[in-house]
């Protein structure tokens, strides 16, 4: 059974709906998907970066100028020894240097290093994995002793890029088990006995730091622009006056760039990259602050790029106004703020699903808007002008009969016929009203088998009789051009069915056949047993039908550009009204036809 117009368009639009979705989520999982994500979230830290009034944390560098004036590279142990003394004079609650120190230097320089190591609280020291994971690279001995923990330095770059927005808190090297660097000195802060891990978090002391145990334990680093004071070496070494560092937790680092590898970029680093000893320390302050940023679910992000597609392909598909417009745009408006109001509750929601669902439904939704539901209303503008038409045809047609009947009552009334002239004025009366009569019969069928509101009036039926009957009253059109109606409907084929419905369906079927076939023809009219049920079929040899009529046959109003040019006067209704009458009885009718090859009609009727 064909699908109405309704529930074609709602299909159309689930189908657009559930491609933009699924092509959605199959590029986020791509490098261009990711990329995206990451643009998106290194956007949303520039356009609100949290930018606290005071940090637990501070930051002392060995910068350009400190090369520059204090011996470069070659002096960095003997420098570092005399700015542990001045720090460890502040009294800080930790002091955690990402130096590597897993070679032997010179002696005098070791010893006075090891020495302030000694002095300075909460130390904690760095250590780097070997380049293939075997183990680790720890500070010499001497430095080691010292330390009250050790701390891995790596930082994650990307995916897709060079910046920074994650650390590992966790790695594994050689069977040994290293916490980062930032995470000791937390511990070390806190004054905890040591880090407790779960397959969800990591816990230090009563702090809970949310962090799953696949890919080393990622932290998404919430970084601040000026959140936390950065002191060079070099005003330590000549003596200047420097912010306080008591009581914080002080990172000692290389960020020259010409003795500092471990340089990244990071969302907040505006095209320069920032050394990892600054990087360890924002991770510092993200723990300590308790600032942490959750990854939305997958499901979360699928389910907003379903959602988004859903409501601006509907959007676009059953609101034909201006409103359907303004809904499309405000779900996607919706879809690009999804991910910045998620960041604002400190949720990561990758923005390329829904987004780019949000893009893809608009464009497929705005063409399926254009194309298709244009189509269905230059279909029902056609019909529209093929009613008119009609009733333009109708209406020329009804006078013929009205100017009879008006005509010959007009004369009765002035004149004093003789009595066969008045019983012909009388039959021509009646004649005509009998014609106008079902003209508007007609007319009255086709708006109640289209309202549904024609009901079937069953009782058993001799299909022979039945055609029998429509034969006769089709003899007189196929007798005026010589045709003959070859009736081949066998005896005792009983079923229930409409009498008066039936009866209709088949005499037009019968009055097509002979008036779209030549003079001199044959119709024949045949009928069999099928199922339980009754099959029946009219053949012609008329003017036929190409398949885009057939087509469109049974639409009401609709007639081939052959019918019209064959003379014959018609309205196009009549197998629209066939098929209605068909379909109420449960059945179906097939067309078979070819231009100039005649026609079949076969119509099937299932047992009731």
């Amino acid at each position: 059974m064909a699908l109405s117009a309704e529930r074609r368009t709602a299909l159309y639009a689930a189908a657009i709906a559930a491609a933009a979705w699924l092509v959605a989520a199959m590029l986020s999982f791509t490098a261009l998907g990711g990329q995206f994500d990451n643009n998106v979230y290194d956007f949303l830290f520039r356009a609100a970066p949290p930018r606290p009034a005071s940090s637990p944390a501070a930051l002392v560098v060995f910068d350009e100028r400190t090369f520059q004036r204090y011996g470069g590279i070659r002096r960095l142990r003997a420098n570092l020894s005399r700015v542990l003394e001045r720090i460890a004079g502040d009294k800080p609650a930790a002091v955690a240097v990402d130096v590597t120190l897993a070679d032997p230097g010179d002696a005098e320089e070791d010893a006075r290093l090891a020495a302030s190591f000694a002095r300075t609280p909460g130390l904690v020291l760095a250590c780097e994995m070997m380049p293939d994971g075997s183990g680790w690279q720890d500070p010499i001995e001497p430095f080691r002793r010292h330390a009250a923990a050790l701390g891995h330095v790596s930082t994650l770059a990307g995916p897709y890029d060079e910046v920074n927005r994650r650390i590992t808190l966790e790695r594994v090297a050689g069977r040994e088990r290293r916490w980062a660097l930032s995470l000791e000195a937390l511990r070390v802060a806190l004054g905890a006995a040591g880090i407790l891990a779960s397959p969800s978090d990591v816990a230090v002391g009563a702090r809970v730091i949310p962090s799953r145990w696949d890919e080393g334990r990622p932290l998404r680093v919430r970084y601040s622009e000026r959140g936390i004071p950065v002191i060079s070496a070099a005003d330590l070494l000549s003596g200047r006056q420097a912010p306080s560092m008591a009581g914080k937790v002080v990172f000692v680092g290389v960020t020259a760039i010409s003795a500092a590898p471990d340089r990244l970029f990071t969302p907040l680093s505006r095209g320069l990259p920032v050394a990892g000893v600054a990087i360890h320390a924002q991770a510092f302050q993200t723990m300590c602050a308790g600032a942490f940023l959750a990854d939305a679910p997958l499901s979360l992000a699928l389910l907003a790029a379903l959602l988004a597609a859903v409501l601006i392909v509907g959007a676009l598909s059953l609101l034909m106004r201006w409103q359907g417009w303004a809904l499309a745009a405000g779900v996607l408006l919706a879809a690009h703020a999804l991910p910045w109001l998620c960041f604002r509750h400190d949720v990561v929601l990758p923005a390329s699903a829904s987004v780019g669902a949000a893009w893809l439904a608009m464009l497929g939704g705005g063409a399926f808007r254009y194309f298709f539901v244009r189509r269905s209303l230059q279909a029902s503008e056609a019909a529209t002008r093929r009613y008119q038409q009609a009733f333009h045809f109708v209406a020329h047609e009804m006078r013929t009969p009205l100017t009879a009947i008006q005509g010959s009552s007009e004369l009765m009334s002035r004149y004093n016929l003789p009595e066969a002239k008045r019983r012909e004025l009388t039959g021509m009366i009646n004649a005509e009203s009998r014609r106008l009569a079902h003209m508007i019969t007609t007319f009255l069928d086709v708006e109640k088998l289209s309202a549904g509101q024609m009901e079937l009036r069953l009782s058993e039926l001799d299909l022979a009789h039945l055609v029998e009957t429509c034969c006769r009253r089709a003899a007189p059109l196929a007798e005026k051009k010589r045709i003959v109606v070859a009736n081949r409907v066998p005896g005792r084929l009983r079923f229930r069915a409409d009498a008066e419905l039936l009866e209709y369906a088949v005499y037009n079927l019968l009055t097509n056949a002979v008036k779209y076939s030549p003079a001199e023809t044959e119709v024949v009219i045949g009928a069999e047993a099928d199922n339980g049920g009754v099959r029946l079929w009219v053949t012609d040899q008329g003017i036929g039908m190409d398949e885009s009529e057939v087509k469109q046959l049974f639409q009401k109003f609709y007639r081939t550009k052959r019918a019209e040019q064959s003379g014959e006067t018609g309205t196009g209704i009549g197998l629209s009204i066939v098929r209605q009458i068909i379909e109420l009885h449960e059945g179906s009718i097939h067309v078979r036809s070819a231009p100039g090859k005649g026609s079949t009609f076969t119509v099937l009727l299932p047992a009731r």
